[in-house]
């Protein structure tokens, strides 16, 4: 169905027509489509939902349409939704939600749960507390298979996941994993303790969700278990929630590179001046920073009114060395970020760097030197000039743009802040000094 099928149905009243046709479509679909009309239209179509559906439908919603349906709808309509919701999904409302939505969230539910709140939320924002889920299937080991899959046929329907089950002693000690796939083709009389893996990779509560991220991408796991300080198992954390992280992060890691403030708001919902505020700091740092270019072109007046025609070539030194810096910095955080390039490969780094800019200096500075000397008519010894210091400006961009996100990494700063605009800051004022230093040896100025 699209909006302007939704539209009809709604304008001709045929809601028998329009509830049949949204349940046989996909929750996160129908979210979308809801999303496109004023709140009270939706909300009349979001009732209309059969419950279990509705609650899923609910979880697709934004932040802003889940507060606005929060605020409309009546406390049973509340209850039947807290109640249905996947913990970990209900914590990440509660997280976002004003104090005034999170006191009628927490009022509807369950004593248990609400400790249990408290109790994650206590958690660093972007740990791997804050995002795992308590509803996982646990097993002990002197079950058998049969009695394990009776079980899961018994609790499953309210876990998260049932396609991996974690072995837990009597003190919730994680001391193994099975999956669902061993299970069924074991034999029901075997034990837990003799088919379940022992060799059990987890994280901690208090693990970045950006180094859990990376044990997923290694590992491709659907499920992660994590423990606290003693062992013991405490959550698990989900592919789906992973990728979140994974967006988030990126998202995080491009506003950096692009030098703004990190912003979880989405581009249309955020104001003009929270947008103007995310950007404004960094672009003051640079232009500050920019000072010191102007200061090395005025200490190099003489050189520029002696040889006008140099000031011609200073965008484009400047831009090339920019450019070059980006390519490296960017290759190199990516690198950092997916866990392919770590701290102790810094040698490898710049040496590689060095390797690549020599190539691309040399290219750029031999075609550099034919278009300047055939087209510009200014002159053998200007070519020389402008070529010799595009070639060093290659060789130090590329260097300092592959080995700066690494250093940054090495004092924990996000490598991400090594990006374009600052290293185009540090690249421009290192061009124009070599720039300056080349024109005078060689044109004996």
């Amino acid at each position: 169905m699209d909006e302007r099928r939704l539209e009809y149905l709604i304008q001709e009243k045929k809601y028998v027509t329009l509830k049949r046709e949204l349940e046989d479509m996909n929750e996160v679909d129908i979210a979308d489509l809801l999303e496109s009309l004023d709140i009270h239209t939706g909300l009349l179509i979001f009732r209309m939902l059969p419950k279990d559906m509705a609650v899923d439908v609910f979880s697709s919603f934004s932040l802003e349409q889940q507060r606005n349906v929060i605020r409309l709808i009546n406390d049973k309509e509340l209850k039947d939704i807290v109640d249905e919701l996947f913990f970990d999904d209900m914590i990440d409302i509660i997280e976002e939600m004003p104090a005034n939505i999170v006191k009628k969230i927490l009022l509807h539910s369950k004593e248990e749960e609400r400790n249990l709140v408290n109790q994650f939320l206590r958690y660093p924002p972007d740990s791997a507390g804050s995002i795992m889920t308590i509803e996982y299937v646990d097993l002990k080991k002197h079950m058998t298979v049969g009695a394990a899959l009776a079980h899961i046929k018994e609790t499953g329907l309210d876990k998260e996941t049932v396609y991996t089950c974690y072995v837990t002693d009597m003190n919730r000690k994680l001391e193994g994993i099975v999956s669902l796939r061993k299970l069924v083709i074991s034999n029901e009389e075997d034990t837990i303790e003799e088919i379940m893996d022992r060799d059990v990779i987890y994280v901690h509560t208090h693990d970045d969700q950006e180094t859990v991220a990376g044990i997923f991408k290694r590992y491709g796991f659907l499920a992660l278990p994590v423990v606290d300080k003693e062992d013991r198992l405490t959550g698990i954390i989900t592919v789906d929630d992973i990728m979140d992280v994974i967006d988030q992060e990126t998202t995080e890691d491009f506003q950096k590179m692009a030098a703004m403030s990190p912003s979880e708001e989405r581009y249309l919902d955020a104001s003009v001046f929270n947008l103007a505020k995310h950007r404004i700091t960094w672009l003051l740092v640079l232009m500050i920073s920019a000072t010191f270019t102007g200061g090395i072109i005025r200490k190099y007046e003489e050189v520029l009114h002696t040889v006008i025609v140099l000031n011609a070539f200073i965008p484009m030194l400047m831009d090339t060395g920019g450019n070059s810096g980006s390519q490296s910095s960017t290759l190199v955080i990516r690198g950092l970020a997916l866990g392919e390039i770590d701290l102790k490969d810094a040698t490898k780094v710049i040496w590689k760097e060095f390797r690549i800019s020599i190539v691309v200096g040399i290219t750029l500075g031999i075609v550099n030197f034919f278009r300047i000397y055939l087209f510009d008519n200014v002159g053998v010894f200007v070519s020389l000039t402008v070529s010799i210091t595009l070639f060093v400006t290659v060789v130090m961009s590329k260097v300092v743009g592959g080995v700066l996100p690494i250093i940054a990494k090495k004092m924990k700063i996000d490598p991400a802040i090594m990006a374009g605009p600052l290293i185009t800051t540090i690249v421009d004022a290192l061009s124009l000094m070599v720039y300056f230093a080349i024109a005078s040896r060689i044109l004996h100025i």
